[in-house]
Formats: C-alpha cells, sequence, structure tokens
C-alpha cells in the first residue's frame, strides 16, 4: 500500500510539470484550481498527523468525547466561516494587487517593503516549527507497525514530499491533496467503526467512559457533553479553527482558486471534510481513556497508537497512509508557502535586484529543498531528546502567525481605515508574546503567565483575540494612508 501510494504522488507530481514553468503556475497553479481540489487542498493542509496523533490523544485524553466540539469548531469556524468570510474578498482583492503571498499582500496593501520582508521572515521563523511536528506525529504509528529506526522514514517522507512540489508545485500539491483526502475521509470512518466495535458499539463505550474517573474531575465527566474543563476547551477551539484565517499556507488556497462560482461550492465541501476528518478525529481520541496509557510517563502522544494496536492488520496499513497522507499533504503546503516567501518576499528586489521568472522559480525549488532539510533535522533531533509534545510544537507555531497575521489580514480585506503602524504594532505583538510564553514554559520553573496562558495553545488563542482588539486601536491614534491609495486599492470590489 505505501509503495503504491508514494509512486502516485510521484506520478501526479511529474504530470504537473507542465503547470510549474513560471511562477503565477508553480505558486498558484496559474490561479485555475476548481472548487474540488481547492476545498480537499484546505482541508488536508489544515488537518495533518499532528491533528490525528498529537491533538486528537491530547484533547480527548483531556476532555472526553467533548472534544469532539474542536473538530464542529474545525468545520464551523475554521472552514465554513472562513471560507465565507475570507474567500472571495482575498481571491479578488489578491489578484488586483497581483500579489502571490500573505507577505506580498502586506507589502502592497501598505506600500511599505519593511512590512513584506519582516511577514516573510516571521512565515519563514515560525513554519518551521510547525513542520517539524508533522514528522513526530508519524513517529509513534510506524514504531507500532515497523521494525525499522524511525528516522528512516522521515528521510523517505522528506524527500518524496520535496520530489513532488518541486516538479509539480502548487498543481501537484492540489491533485496529491485530493488524492489524499480521499484516503483520509475512507481511514477516519474506517477506524472509528473498528474502534467502537472493539469496546462494543457507542453505547458501550460511553457508558465505559462514565465509569473513568481522574483527579480532580468529577465522575462522568469524560462523557459529558462539555467535558471536565469547558474554558479550556473553547481555547483549544478558538486555536485550531481561528487560527486557519491568519496562517499563509492556508489563505494562499483562496488566492489559487479559479472563480467566486468555484469558492461557493468550495465552502460546502470543505466544510463536509472537516466536519468528517477533524470531528472523526477528536470524536476517536474521545474514548482514549478506555486503554491502558500511563501518559505521564509515555505522552499524550502515545495515547492513539495504543487504541489502534489491536485492530486487524490492515486497518493498520491504512491508518499509516492516512496519517502519511494528513502529513505529506500538510508539509508540501509548508514548504510552497515557506519557498515562494522567502524567494518572492525576501531574495528578489532586496537581495537580488534582478530575477527573471526561470530564476525565482529555481530559487524556490533549492528553498523547498532546505527548508525540507531542516525541518527532517528538527524532526530527528526532536523525536531523539523528546523536547516536547506534538501539540506544544504546534501551537507555538500557530500562535505566532495567527497572532501575527489574522488581525490585519481581516480588517485589510474590509476596513480602509487600517494604519501600517497597526500592522507593524500586531506583528510584534503576536511573536513577542509567544516566544516569551515557550521560552517561560522550557527555562523556568515560576511562570510570568497567569495559569490559563501557560499553556502555548491558549496563549496562541489569545494573542488572535486580542489582535483583534489591537489593530483597530491602533490605526484610530496613527497616521492613514492616502486617500488616493486605499481607493485604487478597495476599487477591485466595485467591479
Amino acid at each position: 500500500m505505501l509503495v503504491v501510494f508514494f509512486s502516485v504522488m510521484i506520478g501526479v507530481g511529474l504530470y504537473c510539470r507542465k503547470h510549474a514553468t513560471d511562477v503565477n503556475g508553480f505558486v498558484l497553479g496559474g490561479r485555475s484550481v476548481g472548487p474540488w481540489l481547492t476545498a480537499f487542498a484546505y482541508g488536508t493542509s489544515y488537518f495533518s498527523a499532528v491533528i490525528f496523533v498529537g491533538y486528537a490523544g491530547q484533547f480527548g485524553w483531556k476532555f472526553g468525547v467533548a472534544s469532539t466540539w474542536v473538530g464542529i469548531g474545525n468545520a464551523i469556524i475554521g472552514s465554513l466561516l472562513a471560507w465565507l468570510i475570507l474567500g472571495k474578498r482575498t481571491r479578488t482583492m489578491t489578484q488586483h494587487l497581483q500579489s502571490k503571498t500573505m507577505p506580498e499582500f502586506f507589502g502592497t496593501r501598505f506600500d511599505s517593503n519593511m512590512l513584506k520582508v519582516v511577514a516573510s521572515i516571521i512565515v519563514f521563523i515560525f513554519l518551521i516549527p510547525y513542520t517539524a511536528s508533522l514528522y513526530n506525529g508519524l513517529s509513534r504509528l510506524f514504531e507500532m507497525a515497523f521494525n525499522i529506526d524511525y528516522s528512516i522514514f522521515i528521510v523517505i517522507m522528506a524527500v518524496l514530499t520535496g520530489v513532488y512540489v518541486i516538479a509539480g508545485g502548487y498543481m501537484a500539491t492540489a491533485i496529491n491533496d485530493f488524492i489524499q483526502g480521499i484516503i483520509m475521509i475512507i481511514g477516519i470512518v474506517a477506524v472509528i467503526v473498528a474502534v467502537l466495535n472493539t469496546n462494543g458499539g457507542l453505547g458501550e463505550a460511553i457508558d465505559k467512559l462514565k465509569l473513568v474517573e481522574d483527579a480532580g474531575t468529577e465522575a462522568g465527566s469524560f462523557a459529558s457533553l462539555f467535558g471536565p474543563d469547558p474554558l479550556s476547551l473553547f481555547g483549544v477551539v478558538i486555536l485550531t479553527s481561528l487560527g486557519t484565517w491568519g496562517l499563509p499556507q492556508m489563505v494562499q488556497k483562496f488566492y489559487a482558486i479559479k472563480s467566486e462560482e468555484a469558492i461557493k461550492k468550495g465552502t460546502i465541501i470543505s466544510t463536509v471534510f472537516a466536519l468528517i476528518v477533524a470531528g472523526g478525529c477528536y470524536f476517536l481520541g474521545g474514548f482514549g481513556r478506555l486503554y491502558d496509557v500511563d501518559v505521564a510517563k509515555v505522552g499524550y502522544d502515545a495515547v492513539v497508537p495504543t487504541m489502534l494496536e489491536s485492530l486487524p492488520e490492515v486497518l493498520i496499513a491504512v491508518v499509516l497512509v492516512l496519517v502519511l497522507s494528513a502529513s505529506m499533504s500538510t508539509l508540501s503546503s509548508l514548504v510552497l508557502a515557506s519557498s515562494s516567501t522567502l524567494t518572492l518576499d525576501l531574495i528578489k528586489d532586496n537581495i537580488v535586484k534582478k530575477m527573471d521568472e526561470k530564476k525565482q522559480v529555481f530559487i524556490m525549488r533549492v528553498f523547498i529543498v532546505i527548508f525540507i532539510v531542516i525541518s527532517a533535522v528538527i524532526a530527528v533531533f526532536q523525536y531523539n531528546t523528546k523536547v516536547a509534545f506534538i501539540a506544544q510544537l504546534m501551537g507555538i507555531s500557530w500562535g505566532a502567525l495567527a497572532g501575527a497575521f489574522l488581525a490585519p489580514f481581516i480588517y485589510s480585506l474590509y476596513w480602509k481605515g487600517v494604519t501600517k503602524l497597526s500592522v507593524i504594532v500586531n506583528f510584534i505583538f503576536g511573536c513577542a508574546i509567544m516566544i516569551v510564553n515557550m521560552v517561560d514554559t522550557l527555562m523556568t520553573d515560576v511562570s510570568i503567565f497567569p495559569k490559563l496562558l501557560q499553556s502555548p495553545i491558549n496563549c496562541g488563542a489569545f494573542t488572535m483575540i486580542a489582535g483583534l482588539v489591537i489593530v483597530p486601536v491602533v490605526s484610530l491614534i496613527t497616521p492613514k494612508l492616502s486617500k488616493e491609495k486605499t481607493d485604487e486599492v478597495f476599487k477591485c470590489y466595485e467591479k
């Protein structure tokens, strides 16, 4: 199954080479990608091994079946509302401004090369921990299935993902995402049915969960509607749902979709996909406490693999391909976003003054290799040293990126009054809070953060919500862009 899977991925990459000859084709598929491919590309970039292994295990253990709310939030806030609020305006304004990346959008929207450069550096730095976390989501599952050093699988996954992204660019990524998305849907449904059957069906599994007790929780809370800690659950919903609105690799999908009609169809497809995949993952993780896992000793990342150990071998094979699909689709999206940002927003015109289309595509391909190597090395190091859980790495990355970009991006699409200084202030705030949180968590015994914000998950959610206040407040007291500039930017909506 793995050989067939890898062969198809490489085949698609080679097939799509003709779409990746210029910058627009390599980065955005010529802005002609249909609703099904775009919706699946959005969904598979959203949900990775981090969700299936890290988040489903950790939050299923903490909140029980109430963790399903995270998946529902992902579908409604992270998919449905994101497409409704951002989709049409993002496509229209980015085409009008001829921006191919999020940093380029900020630079053109506010007529500031400095904003573009700073945003590109933020993207590159904070996508690395997220990318590294993708590999580690696979480690426990491959340990369970194969008696081979996991580092080998990191190299295999990195190389094969690199080959099809380098060969076919965005179009290869989108087509492979569609194939990988179908695998994810089939796999999630099959695994849920199998796990529930091994516990006597849904009713009996819920009854067993009601009997589970833990220190500080009420009896039956793991089978209740909102779980033992509703406030922390809400923080997870906000981070994992609202966060997508400010992630460059997610928003870029709206740049590439071919028409407004395609956005309407894509909205429905993406929402249904998220309900099945995210809802299914978190629902499955909610039954983790029915299995004998010492999370204090082996960590939350062992919960889901333990649940799967007793399944038939063919189902374990399906799960491996499922998680590989989820991870490779997200990895391809991340490396494409990072390489295009560095090339188009940092190298071009700032370091290298003259770059033709062919040279830009070549440099992007080089950066894809560099980015994959860096993230793979970090993944091997983290795997061997057990530095942090998957969810912590992803929380830091999502919190910094979405904390920095979400509010400025949304307001920039809708409000002429956003100022350049408000964007800069929000960039600094989002990144600084998450960096301080990371250092505070790793290096100090007594935290400077209140208990609720000590978790990078909750802290990330805080930076996003705070940004929605910071940008308008700072915009009201700082110099505005000229009326001519804002009228030129917003005239695209008059057509």
